[in-house]
């Protein structure tokens, strides 16, 4: 379905909607402001004399569907744009138009849907409905949507219960009109005892599936569901939670999707193939990537049927480039319903042709039977009483060998039968005694995971520990540094002081040359003091290094399957020189 295809649908309906005398044709005005309005929710800038100068010749009369056609074609869908309108807009424009004339809910406000999922059901139905005017939704798109809705719900729908309302309806095996198509839905019939809240949810899922991801770029139907998955690593089996969309099939945890397990990407290198029943699982598939190959095990065999065709219709779109699903499917739908019309027309004909044929082939044995009917009136009379003798006698042995048959059928039937029942008895029994070791192993697996979790927490905690350790041991290395600086700082203070005193003294060299020499021992001693302090000093520095590299070392994670080293015993063989060192200086 192109675009001027899908507008024509909606414009249909406000052009009717205006037609209040039902003749076919509006007024000129009405005309003026329906293309306003439609200039408007287009986007396409206005062109206010086109309408007149078009309709010059017709006065003020009213105008036809077919005599505003070409203005439309001309003045509005030819410059209508892809992508520079919002579409929702203008279905709400044509749905206020139209619902306003024919939408009828429930006054007492007891109707099963709201204004605005009548309005969503209005637009699905467009999108649904058949190309012909007036526009009608085949009974098996009333189903299908019907089908969509309820899926989205949870619920099963009636079909039997569908089928009889369709039949009881006036034109119902032709299709539906939206507006009988939403009485019917309003009536409650087929959604007894759901909440309206639900409905509205299962119609708004729908329609963001069917219209908002019907849009021009490239979308696909979204299936959902359980899976049963086998792992890359462990090859176990797990149940998942599948999302398909447009070029990616993710997996959950749960349904409530919080914790993403994974995503295959698809593409057209991709391809889905049925595996045979194995692993104690059945109905089983695999979706074959370029770098990997995923096996997968469904429910029952119809389900995997569902994934199977929704994955490969998936891979086939993101190679075709097609921007639809919904649209081919519902062009699929169509050709099927129309094959099976085919079917049914050309076996109608063969049947016709067929009772002609018995009919000639009856007419003529009745002839023949006419022309031998005299024949067999006097051989009858003749025959009669020897037949039946002879009837009398065969019927007696074919009946008792049909009982013999019979006795000997059900006898090898019977055998054939324990046979079965004592195979498949084995079977059971094998079966039983996979799945104890299967859960012998899971049990294992499991406590090994137990272990190991285990043993990760004590070892995080240990790390953590550590950590706190060596901060406790920096923070005293750079204690230990400021306290050295201020040793460094009083060592030069008093090189000054005895400067000062020296210089002093040799002013009194001459009275006191004993007292110079002692100040001269005591300034050999602290500069002795001083490169002993300047040592140290270097040997810290050397340290700090050291504990900047301890540190780096302690800053990578510990795994839980890695040796622990000695790392407190390392720091504190770097700290030993440095404290024997300062406690001599001190003494």
């Amino acid at each position: 379905m192109d675009l001027r295809a899908e507008l024509l649908k909606s414009i249909w309906y406000a052009f009717t909607a205006l037609d209040v005398e039902k003749s076919g044709k509006v007024s000129k005005s009405q005309l003026k402001v329906l293309s306003h309005n439609l200039y408007t929710v287009l986007c396409i800038p206005h062109d206010p004399v086109a309408l007149e100068e078009h309709f010059r010749d017709d006065d003020d009369g009213p105008v036809s569907s077919q005599g505003y056609m070409p203005y439309l074609n001309k003045y509005i869908l030819d410059k209508v744009e892809e992508g520079a309108f919002v579409k929702e807009n203008f279905d709400e424009l044509c749905w206020t138009l139209t619902a306003k004339k024919n939408y009828k809910p429930d006054r007492n406000g007891n109707s099963v849907v709201s204004h605005q999922d009548a309005f969503k059901l209005w637009c699905l139905f467009n999108f649904l409905s058949e190309d012909k005017y007036p526009l009608v939704m085949v009974p098996d798109e009333v189903e299908y949507l019907l089908k969509k809705i309820c899926t989205a719900m949870n619920v099963e729908l009636n079909s039997c219960e569908l089928d009889d309302y369709l039949s009881q309806e006036p034109q119902g095996q032709g299709g539906l009109t939206v507006w009988q198509f939403l009485d019917m839905v309003n009536s409650g019939r087929f959604l007894r005892g759901i909440e309206q809240e639900a409905i509205s949810m299962a119609v708004e899922e729908v329609y963001q599936e069917v219209i908002e991801d019907h849009g021009f770029d490239l979308r696909v139907s979204r299936a959902q569901g359980y899976l049963w998955k086998k792992g890359q690593l462990r090859r176990n089996w797990s149940e998942r939670w599948f999302m398909l969309k447009p070029s990616v099939l993710s997996y959950y945890m749960s349904e409530e999707r919080k914790d993403k397990k994974g995503s295959i990407a698809l593409d057209k290198h991709c391809c889905v193939e049925v595996l045979p029943d194995r692993d104690g699982k059945r109905c089983m598939f695999c979706v074959k990537t370029s770098s990997r190959t995923y096996e997968m095990s469904a429910s029952d065999t119809r389900q995997r049927q569902e994934w199977t065709l929704a994955i490969q219709t998936a891979i086939r779109l993101q190679a075709e480039g097609k921007k639809s699903l919904h649209k081919d499917l519902k062009q699929k739908r169509r050709e099927q319903r129309e094959q099976r019309e085919q079917r049914k027309a050309a076996k109608e004909e063969e049947t016709q042709r067929l009772k002609q044929l018995q009919e000639e082939k009856e007419r003529k044995l009745q002839e023949l039977e006419l022309l031998k009917e005299a024949q067999r009136q006097a051989e009858i009379l003749l025959q009669e009483e020897e037949q039946r003798r002879r009837q009398q006698h065969e019927e007696m042995q074919r009946t008792l060998e049909i009982q013999l048959r019979e006795a000997e059928q059900a006898r090898a039937s019977m055998q054939a039968e324990m046979v079965l029942k004592e195979a498949e008895a084995e079977r059971q029994r094998k079966r039983i005694l996979e799945l104890e070791d299967m859960q012998e192993r899971l049990q294992e697996a499991l406590q090994q995971e137990v272990k190991a979790r285990q043993d990760e927490e004590a070892v995080r905690y240990a790390q953590a520990r550590l950590l706190a350790e060596e901060e406790e041991k920096l923070k005293w290395l750079m204690k230990l540094k400021e306290e050295q600086e201020e040793y460094i700082i009083k060592t030069q203070r008093e090189k000054q002081v005895l400067k000062q005193e020296m210089e002093n003294k040799n002013k009194c060299l001459e009275e006191a040359q004993k007292q110079l020499e002692e100040v001269r021992v005591n300034r050999q001693r602290v500069d002795q003091d001083v490169m002993a302090a300047q040592r140290k000093l270097r040997q810290a520095s050397t340290n700090v290094k050291h504990w900047n590299v301890q540190m780096n070392r302690l800053m990578h994670p510990i795994g839980p399957g890695d040796k622990r080293t000695n790392v407190s015993g390392g720091v504190f063989a770097g700290y030993q020189p440095l404290l024997s060192r300062r406690d001599s200086s001190l003494k």
